[in-house]
């Protein structure tokens, strides 16, 4: 077990220092590796297989709701980045632009996109062109590229992996019913499959994604106390359209400009996995994006039968979950160790007496509980063990954000709180812009979301004591 031991020290503990241990765990369970470009990560295969569960579960959860998957170019001409204006003053300081093709200098600067709104917006000016047409629901998976100024794997990357949906709609009730539909099928998502608790809510207009009217958010609080924005949702009435002449004749054959959404979810969502259930000895993967979701360790494999029997329960458990079988030479105190790293929900264990007692031990990754089970009974067990798995890391991770979100009522009581408590915090706000700079210089947090849950937690607003007019989560952010 000294080799475990060892193993294990070589991540940092999270209580000594959580972005020396988050940047331990990314690596040492080959999540990802630096790449020779500036602030741009290589997703190795283990953290890339992390991604494709993620994007096969959310391509069904979209594809049911009748969206249709498409890809836009990787570049946008200057001229049409500058057809709507708050939009491209939101984005210029993270734009990369490419000036020379070749050996030639370009007529027209080209942006590698950010967010592809623009180029969207220019083909649905195409097709568009009665309320027939209508809705178009569309979305694509794609990488896109801000020029970040200060990077860290999966939450904020140079280049990362991401999907954004851009949809029209014949009216502007319709454009925000699918804002929100969108925004809970990403809050449902995060539930159902990474077993991470969120909170749902609408942006400031402050902090309301470029060119939006309105920008919904999933809010979820990191194992520090941090709150990581993991999925957004915007309504931009017709804004976009009329920028670029999009029109469709409606049914009383008159000319209308469609209203539009956009919604998005990236590679930062694996950051939030790492951080919402990960521990000191590495990763800790939610059943559902587990690459591997149960691995089979035969324990001392030279005896008589341990190896055949231990392929054979790999092979029948393949049909109820993915699984792996280490047959390797590495020693099992290492193998429970490398495993653990990388988060593997349930580790099979089984040597030679198991085999005389027609048994096998079971091992939780998230709170180390074995149990003992009969051979007979384990491919009906596994099933329910992942279920159990999952509850138990939301409800873990539930119990933490409720017990690191603190109610305060006056200024005083919201920085002493933001100096001395790590997590969340709820107070009321009057809507007063200056207000909330107010709080982020003095306290030191940003405005979260103002959640649809609404709550009069007090009269006034904790900053300049005038009348509130909404409740709002305040923290410090990923």
């Amino acid at each position: 077990m000294s080799e475990q031991k060892k193993l294990v020290e070589e991540i940092t503990s999270m209580e000594v220092d959580f972005a020396k241990w988050y940047t331990d765990v990314v690596k040492k369970a080959e999540l990802v590796d630096y790449a020779s470009s500036k602030g741009c990560m290589i997703l190795r295969p283990y953290g890339y297989a992390i991604w494709e569960n993620i994007q096969k579960d959310l391509d069904a959860r979209f594809k049911a709701l009748g969206h249709e998957n498409v890809m836009m170019p990787l570049f946008i001409p200057e001229s049409l980045l500058q057809k709507e204006k708050d939009h491209v003053e939101g984005f210029a300081p993270e734009v990369a632009w490419v000036t020379h093709g070749g050996d030639e200098k370009l007529s027209e600067r080209l942006c590698v996109r950010p967010t592809s709104e623009t180029l969207f917006c220019e083909h649905y000016a195409h097709v568009i062109h009665s309320y027939r047409d209508l809705p178009k629901l569309y979305n694509q998976w794609c990488s896109v590229v801000r020029w970040e100024k200060t990077t860290r794997p999966f939450l904020r990357t140079t280049e990362f992996l991401w999907q954004e949906g851009h949809t029209m709609h014949e009216t502007a009730e319709e454009a925000l019913e699918e804002t929100e539909r969108m925004l809970n099928v990403y809050a449902d998502f995060c539930k159902e499959s990474l077993a991470i608790p969120v909170v749902k809510g609408r942006k400031t207009d402050k902090e309301k994604f470029a060119g939006a009217e309105a920008t919904y958010t999933i809010e979820a609080m990191m194992h520090d106390g941090k709150a990581l924005q993991s999925g957004t949702s915007h309504y931009f009435g017709d804004g976009f359209a009329k920028a670029f002449g999009i029109q469709f004749v409606d049914r009383n054959n008159q000319l209308q400009y469609p209203h539009q959404t956009s919604w998005g979810l990236s590679t930062r969502i694996i950051g939030a996995i790492i951080m919402t259930h990960g521990d000191d000895s590495g990763l800790v993967l939610p059943p559902a994006v587990a690459p591997v979701q149960l691995v089979v360790v035969p324990v001392a494999a030279h005896k008589p039968g341990v190896a055949e029997k231990a392929a054979e329960l790999a092979e029948t458990l393949s049909g109820v979950c993915r699984v792996k079988i280490d047959d390797s030479k590495q020693s099992p105190g290492w193998k429970f160790a490398e495993y653990e790293m990388k988060g593997v929900p349930l580790r099979l264990e089984l040597g030679p007496r198991d085999l005389e007692q027609n048994r096998c031990v079971v091992v939780r990754r998230d709170n180390g509980e074995k149990l003992t089970l009969s051979l007979d009974e384990v491919v009906k067990a596994v099933p329910q063990l992942l279920a159990a798995v999952h509850d138990g890391l939301y409800e873990k991770a539930l119990a933490r954000r409720q017990a690191m979100t603190y109610d305060v009522t006056t200024m005083e009581d919201l920085c002493h709180t933001a100096e001395h408590k790590p997590g969340l915090v709820r107070a009321m706000w009057c809507g007063d812009r200056q207000c909330e700079e107010a709080i982020k210089e003095q306290a030191g947090l940003t405005s979260r979301c103002m959640p649809f849950e609404q709550q009069q937690i007090s009269d006034v607003c904790v900053c300049c004591g005038k009348p509130a007019k909404a409740l709002v989560y305040w923290g410090k952010q990923y």
